[in-house]
């Protein structure tokens, strides 16, 4: 691959990763948001409902995730080795979580709402997942998606001196971010199930279509670990092919 195609890749890289990293960005800074009130909170997720649900939203946001994803599965292949320093597995541990939250997302609340018109809010987005057990996955799958866009955004400025003066302000925002979200979240978990000594049953849209989109939701899953699976196993047999072809070379010479 000609070095121009490769500086191309790792700008695409860059930009879809950035994109993603602004979604995330944005969704912690909401379910910090819900520190001061639901309402607050709630308000803050209808204007990133209008960002995100807006057509040049969804192209950017889902064409960015493809985007990603695709340079990803192509690095996984491409790989000659696996020997990598403890930030990159920690980087390439915490990208591939990110499609994990980005599937859940997109089923429970953009199919829902373009396939049976659920509107989200934050009491019902609550609702859902303390009724459903899950409120604790939510939170845990935000943070790796940050970790990853933090760790692959530092590595590409971490050459420039004010990056680096900048080091000490930027780690605590990193640090700082998830934990305000996760206490936000957590406060409007509190303040929805103060609202009523029994908790309000979720909507009864996704009653109603709640196993179709869990099937939707796993098949996303169990397609996206499938196309990781074999993006490394076709690269290990690719790197097993060659150095038995480099073997051979050397023994014919």
């Amino acid at each position: 691959m000609t070095a121009q195609m490769q500086t191309v890749l790792r700008r695409l890289q860059l930009g879809s990763g950035v994109v993603l990293l602004i979604y995330l960005f944005l969704h912690l800074v909401n379910h910090a948001l819900g520190i001061w009130s639901l309402e607050l909170a709630g308000r803050g997720l209808a204007l990133a409902l209008w960002l995100w649900h807006s057509t040049p939203g969804t192209i950017a946001l889902y064409g960015a995730a493809a985007l990603h994803f695709a340079l990803a599965v192509r690095t996984i292949y491409g790989r000659r080795h696996w020997t990598l320093p403890l930030a990159e597995w920690v980087r390439l541990w915490a990208g591939l979580s990110l499609p994990l939250l980005l599937i859940r997302h997109a089923v429970t609340t953009r199919l829902a709402s373009s396939l049976y018109g659920f509107e989200p809010d934050y009491e019902r987005v609550v609702i859902v997942l303390l009724t459903s057990g899950t409120q604790g996955l939510q939170l845990a799958l935000l943070a790796p998606g940050w970790i990853h866009g933090c760790l692959g955004l530092w590595f590409r400025l971490r050459h420039f001196p004010w990056a680096r003066r900048m080091k000490p302000a930027l780690l605590a925002l990193v640090a700082l971010l998830p934990l305000l979200s996760a206490a936000g979240f957590i406060r409007m978990m509190r303040a929805v199930e103060a609202k009523s000594v029994v908790l309000a049953a979720p909507d009864p849209i996704l009653i109603a279509h709640r196993l179709t989109l869990d099937v939707w939701r796993h098949d996303l899953v169990t397609f996206y670990l499938s196309l990781i699976v074999s993006a490394f196993a076709a690269g290990q047999l690719r790197n097993g092919l060659e150095r038995r072809r480099l073997r051979k070379i050397s023994l014919n010479s």
